[in-house]
């Protein structure tokens, strides 16, 4: 029996839980995941690039460093605000605007260079912001992702979450985008060729619990599991991320170094 996803629904209360807190606090620290892809990505100054999802522009940031001409997307404001802050101090010409990943108000072939970072995957919709980025990006041009795979540490902390806050049923797993398999399916279509390279981004805190206070803060998805528990309920989950956590931490003193691995997509658009 095949379950109808409510996509609507599920982006409503994915929208609720991204604009909870203060993600930019968070997205902030993966600087260097928009620094690597858009190297991975040879870009050209001039190229018109579009950041889809963008948060707080870490890739828009490392676009208008090279001198591209960069419009930065997403569904929260406040984020899009804390991405023209950030471009505002550093002198950057960057296009903000908001927009729905999976129905981008541009253009067909409107685009050199498409990219986001641990942004698109988190559409309900999957095939149907994949089509999106394959429309607005031109014929010989690139699209270039930075996804969470399925057993990195965010990969199995969406998974912990989802034993206490069940997702809605028949949503596929967002970090099925860290998966060569799943680009295929959704760029194979439009693609020339899709060179995928599994990099590991480090999260670095002062402890364990350090970690778990910022993202229970300031993270969404954490922030919103937290508020629907009891308090038994959220003790409990904050054992279980500790136990997790601890299991990954590779540091051998009371600091928190934590890896956790990433698919660095570059498809070529046919």
């Amino acid at each position: 029996m095949t379950t109808t996803v409510d996509f609507s629904a599920v982006k409503a209360r994915q929208q609720s839980a991204w604009s909870t807190g203060n993600y930019a606090v968070v997205g902030t620290t993966l600087q260097i995941v928009g620094e690597s892809l858009c190297e991975a990505l040879d870009l050209r100054a001039g190229a018109r690039v579009l950041d889809v999802a963008a948060g707080n522009g870490n890739v828009t940031l490392a676009a208008a460093r090279r001198w591209c001409d960069v419009t930065s997307t997403d569904y929260v404001a406040a984020l899009l605000d804390a991405g023209r802050r950030r471009a505002g101090a550093e002198g950057h010409v960057v296009t903000f605007r908001e927009a729905d990943a999976e129905d981008l108000p541009f253009g067909d072939g409107s685009f050199d260079v498409v990219v986001s970072t641990f942004g698109v995957m988190f559409t309900p919709d999957q095939e149907r912001a994949a089509r999106e980025l394959a429309r607005v990006c031109r014929s010989g041009g690139v699209i270039g992702l930075a996804s969470w795979t399925p057993d990195s540490f965010i990969g199995q902390l969406f998974k912990l979450i989802g034993r206490y806050v069940p997702p809605p049923a028949g949503l596929s797993s967002p970090a099925l985008w860290g998966t060569e398999t799943r680009l295929d399916e959704l760029f194979g279509a439009s693609a020339d060729r899709i060179r995928a390279t599994r990099r590991e981004f480090v999260f670095r805190y002062r402890s364990a619990m350090h970690w778990i206070e910022v993202f229970r803060t300031y993270y969404g998805p954490l922030t919103k599991a937290f508020a629907a528990l009891d308090g038994e309920r959220q003790a409990a989950l904050t054992a279980d991320l500790l136990e997790l956590i601890e299991s990954r931490n590779r540091a051998n003193d009371r600091a928190l170094v934590l890896p956790s691995e990433y698919l660095e997509a570059v498809i070529d658009r046919r």
